[in-house]
């Protein structure tokens, strides 16, 4: 004999939801602000929460839900093309969003277990334990005994996930666990600095209030960068003061405001509280009558913030060289950071592999750090873009690297939505998941945030660019040039491709020889249809050549490879031009390549560092 315990209605005694109940909670779902999903997002819940209803659960599969939501056609292959998987797993995460905000009362509970598209339907109750309905088809439910636990805990069970994360592949899974979950809000100490009030040395009528309005817009532009963390300060540390919990090196910003009548100068330094060195100092001079006042102080904290936040800046710089051999967790988090940015500068294949893996570190570590995800899932990016690391020990039991990518993204975005590394990792993945218009709203948003953030602002105005926008994109392009304090090489390919856009393949040629890119297949293939153009075939044979030995993956199929990175059709036909003219064989528009070239298309073998 079994016993219930009071108040305790056995689950057998609880009906399971009806179909109008559950098309009613859909459509309550589906109308909240709380649902943050995009139209094909809830087009997909809408489709297989109708076919469960209807009896078609074991119809519920990749293939048929690209033909009926997404449009695709017969030849959808799911290996080749993620959208379903990455559709998929928006709608959990949107899912689980809208039942921690907006759905606690919520009558049922929709959910889209992991491992398949068919949804699950639960009875909720504060006072009866949940009953899951089973349909044809659905195969074994999640087990979830679960009965005032809470609607987030409920939630979670159902939906499979681990902790907060509700990431799909295996391996990011596989990193929330190691650290943990990301329940903790574990992010690693970064470089402190201290931005004192700056001195008012004049002491006439204004002085005082400009001295203070510098001090506030300096802090609030420095502040929009996340690899640092600006503390507004009395007075910068002493030297006789114990030393800093932090083992990080720690900085004080100081500045001294003069005006003379219409006139006024700004002394600044940042100096090493540590041992009172001086690391960096600028004076600035402005004409007040000449500029308002307001325009002037956003132009002098623009120029402070790039010059000391941004990465490759000063402090970057202090740091690099220091924190390698750092003994700290800390310490080694924030370097590990630091360190992607050394790989930006010549995007090596073999210094990938050394960057993706230590960012897996990190975010075992420190699972709430949002930069280290947003620079994670760049990784992931250049493995898809680049032909980084597809093969390997470890890849087989991956997702693809675009859904990867999106996860990490999409995680980063999650716990910070005002880091604009975070943003720019997801205007990339969403760009190079063909959703550009997407893709460029999020990259409006981040540049809104810190446009003082050149290294973003030269990725967005190279994907505008690319998207059919050249004229305002190359302009951000060649500003982030000017203004990048780092290695230029990569965005010096980029105004190389703007000025074959224009037609000038002689200042495209200049460019791309000023870059450094030599390991990466994509400069080899700017090259060639330079050299193309310019009728230099000698040159675009070595192209074609380094091509064939270094990158053969290139060569099989380089329409699609153009499309995948230039949006209209017009602009890849010009650079397609040039390609043939350099010998490359491109197949015309709209031929498909045969089954056995596509199955046989060789992997990327390593590239042979020159000399």
């Amino acid at each position: 004999m079994s016993f219930a315990r009071p108040g305790v209605v056995p689950a057998d005694a609880l009906a399971p939801p009806m179909d109008q109940d559950i098309r009613d909670q859909l459509a309550r779902i589906r109308s909240s602000p709380a649902f943050d999903a995009p139209d094909r997002a809830q087009k997909f819940l809408s489709y297989v929460v109708e076919e469960a209803l209807q009896g078609r659960s074991d119809r519920i599969k990749a293939y048929s839900v690209a033909l009926e939501v997404f449009g695709r056609d017969a030849s959808f292959d799911a290996q080749n093309d993620p959208v379903v998987r990455i559709e998929a797993g928006r709608v959990r995460r949107a899912l689980e969003h809208y039942y921690l905000i907006a759905g606690q009362d919520d009558p049922i509970l929709i959910t889209i277990p992991k491992g398949g598209y068919v949804p699950t339907f639960t009875q909720l109750n504060a006072e009866l334990p949940r009953v899951t309905r089973d349909l044809p088809g659905q195969g074994p439910r999640p087990k979830a005994s679960v009965r005032k636990l809470g609607l987030f805990a409920a939630a979670i069970l159902l939906l499979g996930v681990a902790g907060w994360a509700a990431l799909n592949g295996p391996t990011l899974e596989r990193l929330v666990a190691a650290g943990g979950g990301a329940g903790g809000n574990t992010v690693p100490e970064m470089p402190n600095v201290v931005v004192a009030p700056f001195e008012d040395i004049s002491g006439l009528p204004g002085s005082s209030l400009l001295a203070r309005g510098l001090t506030d817009e300096v802090i609030g532009r420095m502040a929009r960068f996340k690899e640092i963390k600006v503390v507004a300060g009395t007075s910068p540390a002493r030297l006789d003061e114990p030393a800093a919990v932090s083992a990080l090196p720690r900085y004080g910003l100081e500045g001294r405001v003069r005006l003379d009548q219409d006139r006024f100068r700004l002394s600044a330094r940042l100096v090493n509280q540590r041992d009172g060195a001086v690391i960096w100092t600028r004076t600035y001079d402005a004409q007040i009558g000449a500029r308002e006042l307001l325009d002037i102080e956003t132009d002098i904290a623009s120029d402070i913030a790039v010059s000391l936040a941004q990465p490759y800046g000063v402090i970057f710089q202090a740091d690099a060289s220091a924190l390698a051999d750092a003994p700290t967790k800390d310490a080694k988090a924030y370097a590990c950071a630091l360190s992607y940015y050394g790989y930006r500068a010549d995007l090596k294949r073999q210094t990938h592999a050394a960057v993706q893996d230590c960012l897996k570190d990190v975010v075992v570590a420190f699972p709430s750090y949002a930069t280290a995800w947003a620079l994670l899932s760049l990784t992931y990016l250049d493995e898809l873009r680049f032909r980084y690391r597809l093969e390997g020990p470890d890849r087989p039991e991956d997702l693809p690297p675009l859904e990867l990518a999106i996860e990490a993204a999409e995680r980063a975005v999650g716990l910070d939505p005002g880091n604009v590394r975070a943003l720019q990792a997801e205007m990339l993945a969403y760009y190079f998941n063909g959703d550009v218009r997407n893709a460029l709203a999020v990259g409006e948003r981040a540049f809104a945030i810190n446009p003082n953030d050149s290294e973003f602002a030269g990725e967005f105005g190279f994907r505008l660019a690319l998207a059919g926008q050249w004229d305002r994109g190359c302009r951000m392009v060649a500003s982030s040039v000017a203004r990048n304090p780092g290695p230029m090489d990569y965005f010096q390919s980029a105004l190389s491709v703007c000025s074959y856009m224009s037609g000038d393949y002689q200042e495209a040629e200049r460019w791309a020889r000023a870059s450094n890119l030599k390991d990466n297949p994509i400069f080899h293939m700017i090259l060639a249809a330079i050299y193309g153009q310019r009728g230099k075939m000698a040159e675009a044979r070595l192209e074609k050549e380094w091509l064939e030995r270094h990158a053969p993956a290139y060569l099989v199929d380089p329409r699609k490879e153009v499309a995948t990175r230039i949006l209209r059709a017009e602009d890849q036909n010009h650079f397609i031009e040039g390609l043939r003219k350099a010998g490359l064989n491109v197949a015309p528009a709209g031929t498909a390549l045969p089954p056995a070239l596509k199955s046989e298309a060789p992997a990327a073998a390593p590239p042979v560092s020159p000399g």
